[in-house]
């Protein structure tokens, strides 16, 4: 059986990754799966061989419990120094919650309330907690702005939830939110009709290169070679262990020996996305990696193209739009793509609309829309989740791999 657990990033106020939530599909409400049925006893055994490191790419992990759980089934084998614990309810309304909070805190867990209201600020529940948890979609910015310095002066950190907009981002940021959750970063932040600078040219002629059947390597490593951090984390890409576990590469000419222009023009694409998106948050690029590992899994599975890597390339280039701020159509006119690869970024194919609400199910926990995609595929639903977990490990591999060349973004 395979862990079916779907995960959201939570943004810090510099927009890195703080932590990640985890949520259960065996769940209620995505909570961790409560014993002693079956189905959570194969997923304790699976959760942790799996590892939050290879879930939450070594950041903590938000994970809500039921009462019931927290009061006599709390799994005391998961790591206080990963795990913030997450309650749903007020500690003080249910018998024996309390006791057991304080036990889970003595532990070393720090404990995080959702609290959709902010009115854990008016009764005797907020010194137990750490963190509290606001839907800002569900209050109003003045009433959190009356309430806010009562969480501050009782040092418990606000993470701001269901945050989907960037201004609504900012203005939480300047409210005094420590954490954001939600898909804000994903988004244009503005939609204008401009030109890709003449200085990411070499880009654009990268990821032309990329998705042609022909593999001109000379005229690639002209490309890549006018750019000393293009050669460098090309080259740091292909050595990730991840991808190449046997040899040193030292060139280009080198990697296509042993690896195939197939892969190659994987990494091409890669690299000039990650450049591309330079002055976005590193998150926005990690979904766009984990994407392009699941279209590019689901592709082979379906037995679609392989070369050049189309499905991959779709899913890499599917969040383009919040990468640049420009609608989708603007740039696929600027950029030398294939029509196959235009076609299905402009929402006109029906196997990759397919893909694409999939990854959305899975980014977001939608399991009703994961099952729908399932049958329309006609793809076994663990297979879907052992693919979608394929992705999320390569994609934090690849991560770490940019992660020490990648610039902070910038906080506008």
């Amino acid at each position: 059986m395979f862990a079916f657990i779907a995960r959201q990033p939570i943004l810090d106020r510099d927009k890195d990754v703080f932590a990640y939530e985890l949520l259960f599909r065996d769940g209620k409400g995505g909570t961790f799966p409560e014993p002693p049925s079956e189905k959570a006893r194969d997923l304790i055994e699976q959760f942790n061989p799996l590892g939050l490191d290879d879930l939450s790419a070594e950041k903590k992990s938000f994970i809500s419990f039921s009462a019931e759980t927290l009061v006599s089934r709390f799994p005391t084998n998961l790591n206080p120094e990963q795990v913030v614990v997450e309650l749903g309810e007020n500690p003080y309304k249910e018998t024996g919650l309390r006791e057991a909070c304080e036990h889970i805190k003595q532990l070393g867990f720090k404990l995080a309330l959702d609290d959709p209201m902010m009115l854990s600020g008016n009764h005797e529940a907020l010194p137990l907690v750490d963190i509290v948890k606001v839907d800002i979609s569900k209050i109003r910015l003045e009433q959190a702005h009356k309430r806010i310095s009562q969480f501050t002066d009782a040092n418990v950190q606000l993470v701001a939830n269901n945050v989907n907009d960037y201004e609504v981002f900012k203005d939480c940021r300047d409210l005094g939110f420590d954490f954001f959750q939600g898909y804000f970063f994903a988004s244009p932040t503005a939609r204008i009709a401009r030109q890709i600078p003449a200085s990411k040219m070499s880009l654009v002629e990268l990821m032309g290169e990329s998705s042609s059947e022909k593999f001109d390597l000379n005229r690639i490593n002209g490309i890549i070679e006018r750019d000393a951090a293009l050669s460098y984390l090309l080259l740091k890409f292909i050595n990730n262990p991840t991808v190449n576990k046997r040899y040193k590469i030292t060139s280009l000419k080198h990697a296509l020996t042993y690896m195939g222009e197939v892969e190659i023009k994987k990494f091409i694409a890669l690299l000039s996305l990650t450049h591309l998106g330079s002055d976005k948050p590193l998150e926005l690029i990690h979904m766009s990696l984990v994407r392009a590992k699941f279209f590019d899994l689901l592709s082979q599975h379906r037995k679609r193209q392989t070369n050049p890597p189309i499905g991959f390339l779709v899913g890499l280039f599917s969040l383009l739009d919040a990468l640049l701020d420009r609608d989708m159509l603007d740039i696929v006119k600027q950029l030398p793509l294939t029509d196959t690869v235009n076609d299905a970024l402009l929402g006109k194919s029906s196997e990759f609309n397919h893909y694409l609400t999939l990854v959305r199910a899975f980014e977001s926990a939608l399991w009703m829309n994961v099952i729908k995609q399932s049958k329309a595929l006609d793809i076994d639903q663990k297979l879907l989740h052992s693919l979608y977990n394929q992705a999320i490990v390569w994609g934090n591999s690849v991560r770490a791999t940019i992660s020490s060349h990648y610039p902070r973004p910038q906080l506008n």
